[in-house]
């Protein structure tokens, strides 16, 4: 079981939160499976209800989850009831609350290598502050995305398709077709590189802020992953050296008001398949979860502050040191939620115990 009891010891260092009291984003670089239509076979309930045929009236309508709320929704579509074992259920009584550390990136160099290396290596998810990217950037980008979310139905649909590497691509869930259940969120995504996007192709309210912050968090990027190598005792470029971020995905996710949180979810439980995670959210806390043994710890929201989470590929490559943790996203019950992410892109490459790090040879 990871060390909550640490994540508390950590606390000490600066404030928490970076959501938005009004509405509720999310930002990232990331690769999600992009998949054909056609694949998925009608799933009919014994009441006559036929999911694909619903889904499929809904992604073409192109309104997404937004254009629901929009229309005055006070019940959500079947197809976003998730089963009972996604849904968080109620706290229990006296849990004392678990939070995620947050970190000084200004401190002593041996300081911050040894608050990120336990952080890493137990709770795989840590917060940082006093970093490179500036606080003006990061509002920047929020509400470039914020503007970009909230512009007519009719503006958004010109971006509405499900195809990979084509410029800025809007939707409602990569996985629509196949899950279960949907999520209660849109996202927006620009795949950065190996290959730069058409720019014209980019929302022109987020497009300047967008370039601006895929070369801040690359910077911030390559900075954490030097001193996670220090953590490993290897060499401090060896991450940098395998290149994990030649292949990024811009991935900005919107949760909007839900009329039924308790039905739903903004993001299911799961890991990231990448390298490292950078994201920054507005400022509307207590969404984003982190497992931590049996219990969620809550990813509270920092002013200025960058959420930074370990992926599968660097936990195998750190013969298992770092550890990718199970997270999800609540429901948002009162306002939209914003949050914006970047990862490194599994481009294809074959995750072998070739990539592994070995802290003997660096």
């Amino acid at each position: 079981m990871p060390n909550c009891q640490y994540i508390h010891k950590l606390h000490h260092t600066s404030s928490f939160y970076i959501f938005n009291t009004t509405k509720s984003i999310a930002i990232s670089v990331e690769s999600p499976p992009f998949h054909i239509i056609a694949s998925m076979a009608p799933v009919t309930s014994e009441h006559g209800y036929d999911r694909l045929s619903e889904v499929k009236k809904f992604d073409e309508s192109k309104i997404g989850v937004k254009g629901l709320v929009d229309s005055g929704v006070t019940t959500i579509p079947s197809f976003f009831h998730q089963p009972p074992e996604n849904l968080p259920g109620p706290k229990p009584k006296n849990q004392p609350k678990l939070t995620v550390p947050v970190i000084d990136l200004s401190a002593e160099r041996s300081t911050v290598v040894e608050e990120i290396r336990r952080s890493a290596s137990t709770l795989g998810f840590f917060q940082i502050v006093n970093h490179s990217i500036p606080t003006t950037l990061i509002d920047s980008v929020l509400n470039g995305l914020k503007s970009f979310f909230e512009q007519p139905t009719e503006y958004k649909m010109q971006f509405y398709h499900r195809e990979a590497g084509k410029g800025a691509a809007y939707s409602t869930n990569f996985d629509l077709y196949q899950s279960k259940a949907a999520s209660w969120r849109d996202t927006l995504q620009v795949r950065m590189a190996p290959v730069e996007p058409d720019w014209d192709a980019v929302p022109e309210m987020c497009r300047a802020a967008l370039k601006e912050w895929d070369k801040a968090a690359v910077g911030l990027a390559e900075e954490l992953m030097s001193i996670l190598c220090q953590g490993l005792g290897v060499k401090s470029d060896r991450l940098k050296e395998l290149s994990f971020l030649e292949a990024r995905v811009d991935a900005s996710h919107y949760y909007p008001r839900c009329p039924q949180p308790d039905l739903t979810v903004g993001l299911t439980a799961h890991t990231d398949p990448g390298a490292l995670t950078v994201l920054v959210q507005n400022e509307v806390g207590g969404l984003l979860q982190v497992k931590c043994g049996d219990d969620w710890a809550d990813v509270e929201a920092v002013p200025g502050a960058v959420v930074i989470n370990i992926g599968d590929l660097l936990q195998m490559m750190s013969n298992d040191e770092y550890k990718s943790v199970e997270h999800r996203v609540l429901a948002n019950p009162v306002e939209d939620y914003i949050g914006r992410f970047f990862r490194k892109e599994l481009d294809g490459k074959t995750l072998t115990n070739f990539y592994r790090i070995d802290n003997k040879t660096g």
